[in-house]
Order: structure tokens, then C-alpha cells, then sequence
């Protein structure tokens, strides 16, 4: 004879980010709360991020800094928990901080003390975790019915909090979009995102040997500009510029990098236009060695500065701040920070998260087509998205 399934007043699938402080966010708001993760442990994406020092938010967060379908649909959650509520919550913990740049807040010790703090909340409100739990089936009657490796579960409210198809070997899997699918929900075109980019054949032949080599770029892409460090790796180019970046760059298209930003050198070269210097060694004033002279010789630049005419003067200095890099893909998920796309923000009411066709029904998180910026962002927006969901539950 078949058990009876448990049931609770809130159940949440995803132990990462949102899933943990949903969960002890609704608890604390008297619900019965069980919070099941498929790994053994939670929070293993919190443990690795920022180099292991967790870019847990940013203090500049607003809607301008996420990408969406709708780009206004994270407003309501990021009004309804700023960055500086989670700053309250670190110092009742006493946890220290601080910020590396651009309003980037680090811990000052490790990851593992986010990851402590989320398990103390959720441990003083008493919810119920399950790791090592992996779901099998998802039904809805007049309640939610979920069948899992350590038994069957009934609740009123679920809330899906699975993350995104980034870092497989931390577990990432597609459950939280089949979920969305099966209640007859769309999601968008999911891509990876904040991820380096490779080069095409005819370029990495010519930058393959300036792997490690890294120098402040500008890049820009519809409408948004990004000023930070560009570097080449193996396969292509990576660094905060390329991976802000690669979130708006589309197969096929160039990017346009301004390899001298500062304007004090951009001034400064061209007041050099008659050196007798050769260009490569002249440009290597201003960029690396090494990339100044590969990137002279691409495009046959060797002779001195002084024996340009004017014109063609302007035409390398215009090519330096406009240089069209061919990109020939990402490397992928496995390299992906975050995953783009996602349950489309048409069929959530922003307020809450909850789906619009299925009363009870959440989803937070990653697994939402809302996707940060590099730097805190896409932390900002689980606690964010967690908060508003748990103030409905």
C-alpha cells in the first residue's frame, strides 16, 4: 500500500541562490518550508563564484543592467529588495566585505560564508532540506504532487528555482524549463551567456601566441558600452569585456573594439604621427609588446610612424578604435557563467513570480529570462526575485 505523499505549505526545487534564501524567506513568514536539491550539498555555484570569494552583489543594480524580453520586468523585484537590504543581512551575520570596483562587493573572506549564512537562516526558521533528492515527476491536481528519489511530496505553492544549463558539472540540468513547458509555458531562446568567445581560423592563426596577454578595451553593442580588460586565451578571447559582451553579441557579427579607450592616449599617439619610431615598436607604448607587434603585422604596419602620410595616419589610428573582431562562437555552456533566456517573463506577474495561468506556481531565479551583467548582478537578482516570491507565499 502506497505511503501518503508529505506535504508542506512551500515547496522549492533548487538549492542555489534563489532557492535557499526563498526558502528561508518564506519560512520565517510562517510557512512550512522543504527545500529539495539533487546534488549533495547546496549552494555549489555560491561556493565557485568570484573566485571563490563570491561577487555576491551590486550596489549599481537596476533594470539597466539586465537583458530580458521585457527589459522593465525586473524592476518590481529589484525595488522590492535592493542591494543594501542583502548588505543588512550580511552584517547582522557579521560578515565582512568589500568592493573590488564598478560596485562590485566581494566577501572578504570566502563563498563558504554566503553559503553558511543562507543554511543558518534557513536552519533558525526550520526548513526541511533534501540533497541528494532527485525529482522524477511534477503533476498538478488541486495540489502539487511531486515525486522524488526520497519520496512523494504535496504542496500548495512550488517554486521553481533550478538555475540555468551553465556549469554542467556543477549539476546545471534543463528540469526547470521541461517544468515550465509541461504548464504549458514558453520559454525564450536560451543561449550562454557572460562566456569567452572563439576566433575563426583566419584569426586565432595570427593570435594564437598571445594567450595570458590582457589590456583595458572599450566595446559597445546596442546601446550599451563596456570598459574593461580584454584577454586572449588558447581559443579566443575572454576577460570582463568579452564576457559583458558576449550577452548581446549575435553569431556572424563583428565586434568593434576600441583598442586605446583612454583618451590621454588616443591624444597621445597622435601626437606622435612623426615619429621615426617603426609603428610596432610605437604602439607598443600604449599596448603590449607582443599584441603590438601581431597586430602590426595583420595589417602590414611596419613601416615608422613618420613615413605615413596623414590620411593613412588617420586610417590606422581609426582602425586601433574601431578594430572589427571576428568571433566564431562561445565555448559554450561549460564556460558560461550564466544561461540567457529563459521562462518567458510574459507568463509571470512581476510582482510575484508566480505564473499567470497557474495560480501557485513560481519560478525565480536564473531559470527566468532574466539575465545581470558581470559583477554582482545576477546575484542581486535571485535574492531579488527569491524575496518577491516568498513575500506572496
Amino acid at each position: 500500500m502506497l505511503s501518503s505523499p508529505r506535504h508542506f505549505d512551500v515547496l522549492i526545487l533548487g538549492g542555489g541562490a534563489a532557492g535557499m534564501f526563498c526558502a528561508f524567506r518564506a519560512a520565517a513568514r510562517g510557512r512550512r518550508v522543504a527545500l529539495i536539491e539533487h546534488q549533495e550539498r547546496l549552494g555549489k555555484k555560491i561556493e565557485i563564484s568570484g573566485g571563490g570569494r563570491c561577487n555576491f552583489t551590486n550596489i549599481h543594480a537596476s533594470a539597466e543592467n539586465y537583458l530580458s524580453e521585457n527589459p522593465s520586468f525586473c524592476q518590481s523585484a529589484l525595488a522590492g529588495y535592493s542591494p543594501w537590504d542583502f548588505l543588512q543581512l550580511l552584517q547582522e551575520h557579521r560578515i565582512t566585505y568589500y568592493e573590488k570596483k564598478l560596485g562590485q562587493l566581494f566577501c572578504s573572506t570566502s563563498s563558504r560564508v554566503i553559503i553558511e549564512m543562507l543554511l543558518t537562516e534557513c536552519r533558525t526558521h526550520r526548513v526541511e532540506i533534501m540533497t541528494s533528492c532527485h525529482i522524477h515527476n511534477v503533476t498538478k491536481t488541486d495540489r502539487f504532487q511531486v515525486t522524488t528519489s526520497q519520496g512523494n511530496f504535496s504542496t500548495e505553492a512550488l517554486v521553481i528555482a533550478t538555475g540555468g544549463l551553465s556549469f554542467a558539472k556543477l549539476g546545471a540540468s534543463d528540469l526547470g524549463y521541461r517544468i515550465a513547458q509541461q504548464f504549458g509555458m514558453r520559454i525564450t531562446p536560451l543561449r550562454p551567456a557572460l562566456v569567452p568567445l572563439t576566433l575563426p581560423a583566419c584569426e586565432s592563426s595570427f593570435f594564437k601566441n598571445l594567450a595570458g596577454i590582457s589590456f583595458p578595451v572599450a566595446l559597445s553593442e546596442e546601446g550599451v558600452r563596456f570598459e574593461e580588460a580584454l584577454l586572449f586565451t588558447h581559443r579566443g578571447v575572454s576577460g570582463p569585456a568579452i564576457l559583458q559582451i558576449s550577452s548581446y553579441w549575435k553569431p556572424a557579427k563583428k565586434l568593434l573594439v576600441d583598442l586605446l579607450p583612454e583618451q590621454e592616449k588616443r591624444e597621445s599617439l597622435k601626437k606622435e604621427a612623426s615619429s621615426l619610431a617603426l609603428f610596432p615598436n610605437l604602439l607598443s607604448r600604449y599596448l603590449p609588446r607582443r599584441f603590438a607587434e601581431t597586430w602590426s603585422e595583420r595589417y602590414g604596419f611596419l613601416k615608422s610612424a613618420k613615413h605615413y602620410h596623414q590620411k593613412e595616419f588617420a586610417k590606422i589610428l581609426h582602425l586601433l578604435h574601431h578594430w572589427p573582431l571576428e568571433c566564431l562562437g562561445t565555448e559554450g555552456y561549460p564556460k558560461a557563467e550564466v544561461t540567457a533566456g529563459g521562462v518567458s517573463t510574459s507568463d509571470l506577474f512581476s510582482k510575484t513570480m508566480e505564473a499567470r495561468s497557474l495560480r501557485g506556481l513560481f519560478f525565480i531565479g536564473e531559470v527566468v529570462d532574466v539575465t545581470g551583467w558581470l559583477g554582482g548582478y545576477n546575484f542581486q537578482w535571485a535574492w531579488a526575485s527569491a524575496n518577491a516570491a516568498a513575500q506572496a507565499l
